[in-house]
């Protein structure tokens, strides 16, 4: 039987995944509608290309599929989920360096999409995004995670391997960069918006192959 959504959203993401793996492969969607803004943002602060994020979150998502009976639950899934993603971003910004068909420097060139919701306008907005763009991909990707995307610091030392005094260096280092550009006060949440029509595409497109997995 079929659960309801409100249903749904109170189990845990460790029973989500054995419920998957028992059949029920259209809790999927719950577990990607979850974890979408998380990796997405993750994802603009290692790529810096809004498509090219949607196309890995995709991968990293079928990956994470094919591969659910190996999810051992020494970690959550988010943490496990997320390692993933990182992984694969960070082998294909290597695939695209060794090609020369990126500059991890460049302007975020995505703004135009993402309307501003809420406090910020869309002047400040650009800037500061822009003014992550351009930190090191090591602190921009720690700043992400930490603070825009608040994962624990316990959590970013397991998905990037790091030590807690490396993950709060980097931290400390990126918000000193960003200091020298910025000098309003912003707020964290409203950066790298993840719409619904972007979260409807990227789950759409997995669950479309992943039923081509089961036929």
């Amino acid at each position: 039987m079929i659960k309801s959504a409100t249903e749904n959203e109170t189990l845990t993401d460790e029973l989500v995944v054995e419920r998957i793996l028992n059949g029920e492969k259209h809790l999927f969607e719950n577990l990607m509608r979850k974890f979408n803004l998380r990796l997405y943002r993750i994802g603009m602060a290692i790529v810096n290309d809004d498509q090219e994020v949607e196309d890995l979150m995709q991968t990293a998502y079928l990956n994470a599929y094919v591969h659910l009976n190996r999810f051992e639950k020494r970690s959550s899934f988010g943490t496990w989920l997320t390692r993933i993603f990182v992984n694969e971003s960070l082998h294909h910004i290597k695939k695209k360096k060794k090609h020369h068909l990126t500059d991890l420097h460049t302007e975020i060139a995505y703004h135009n999409e993402t309307p501003l919701n809420g406090l910020m306008n869309d002047e400040l907005k650009t800037i500061l995004q822009n003014s992550i763009a351009k930190l090191p991909e090591k602190y921009r990707l720690v700043f992400v995670m930490r603070e825009i995307e608040e994962i624990s610091t316990s959590e970013t030392m397991e998905v990037l391997n790091l030590s807690e005094s490396n993950v709060k260096v980097r931290l400390n280092r990126a918000k000193e960069m960003l200091r020298m550009d910025l000098s309003n006060q912003y707020k964290m949440s409203q950066l790298y918006d993840f719409h619904l029509t972007r979260c409807d595409r990227v789950v759409n497109s997995v669950m479309n192959r992943i039923t081509q997995i089961h036929e």
